[in-house]
């Protein structure tokens, strides 16, 4: 079985829907890192010209590869990443091995062992 690691650096309002539903479409589990910092195009501005620091998480998925692609545009749609800019972005890579999902791997392959 292979697998993706969605990585999704997120506003901490949103973190909780979008567990929510990448775990509806297809996530078996995710590593919350809170109150990381992030930075986009513009910097965040507060009155008189003073920077604010934008509390982030980063979210990790270790995914099954052929739900991968559904679960990034879920947490895409629900985070609103595309249509509110400073919202958020999620990038998957591939993995080349992982150890310590055993226990997934036998419950992920009773929901996709007709699409492999």
């Amino acid at each position: 079985m292979r697998f993706k690691l969605i990585i999704a650096f997120i506003d901490e309002s949103t973190t909780n829907c979008i567990l929510d539903a990448a775990r509806e479409a297809g996530a078996t589990g995710a590593t919350v890192i809170n109150h990381a910092r992030g930075e986009g195009l513009q910097k965040k501005k507060t009155f008189m010209g003073l920077t604010l620091d934008v509390q982030r998480d980063v979210v990790l998925f270790l995914v099954e590869e052929h739900k991968s692609r559904v679960i990034l545009e879920t947490i895409n749609r629900v985070g609103e990443f595309d249509t509110n800019p400073g919202q958020g972005i999620a990038i998957q890579i591939d993995v080349e091995d992982a150890v310590g999902v055993a226990h997934q791997v036998r419950e992920i392959s009773k929901d996709i062992e007709d699409q492999i």
